[in-house]
């Protein structure tokens, strides 16, 4: 796969500066979505606010903002690029955000409803859509996966 070894790089006042490749930016995100996706199916199912929740709580939303962030960097490798880099599948980025933004707004509001609402909808959305969409034939997951 050649997308696979493009370079994240920025250019300051002309001056190309090369970070990352995609594949060390695709391992930096599977080194958060992997412990985000463990601690998060712990917390769909254990005791909720106590302090072991809370820390563990704290932990995956820091895990999710790092995968979300991480993403924003890698550029759309299945269909378009619509803006820049940004494809289709950079929208579940930008809800990721929002969605750890807000649930950890309603949580210091003490409204544990939406909080709840929005943690649980981030779950499926992350580990089963953006899952989904991982498992897709021509993303490098697949290839590793499935050849």
């Amino acid at each position: 796969m050649g997308g696979m070894w493009c370079r994240v790089t920025f250019y300051v006042y002309g001056i190309g500066v090369t970070i990352m490749t995609y594949l060390q930016l695709a391992y930096l995100h599977l080194a958060s979505i992997v412990p985000a996706m463990l601690l998060g199916s712990s917390l769909m199912v254990l005791r909720k606010g106590t302090p072991q929740h809370r820390l563990a709580g704290r932990a995956y939303m820091v895990l999710m903002l790092a995968t979300a962030v991480t993403t924003l960097w890698m550029p759309a490798q299945v269909g378009p690029q619509v803006i820049g880099h940004f494809g289709f599948v950079h929208v579940l980025s930008f809800v990721t955000i929002v969605a750890v933004i807000g649930a950890w707004r309603a949580i210091q509001r003490r409204d544990v409803a939406t909080h709840r609402k929005i943690m649980i909808r981030l779950y499926i959305g992350a580990f089963g859509v953006a899952g989904a969409f991982t498992l897709m034939p021509g993303r490098m997951i697949h290839d590793w996966l499935f050849g």
